[in-house]
């Protein structure tokens, strides 16, 4: 279970969308709770990869050879 806060303003938008579409309002912010988290782990799985080439731990993979390899080269 998660409790939050949200500033009076987005609350505000929030129940007014849920009243709109007949949804709740825990729809919505689950909803979107789901696309951020999406975008978050993407975007800290690539940051650690970054990391992970400029300590020499990993290597980086040419786009030319993933193509060549899925046969989708020029």
């Amino acid at each position: 279970m998660l409790a939050i806060r949200l500033p009076p303003e987005i609350e505000e938008r929030l129940e007014k969308l849920a009243r709109k579409t007949g949804r709740t309002k825990t729809y919505y912010a689950r909803q979107a709770i789901l696309d951020q988290l999406d975008d978050l782990e993407d975007y800290y799985l690539a940051e650690k990869r970054m990391a992970d080439v400029a300590a020499g731990k990993s290597e980086l993979i040419p786009l030319a050879d993933i193509l060549k390899e899925h046969g989708l080269e020029d």
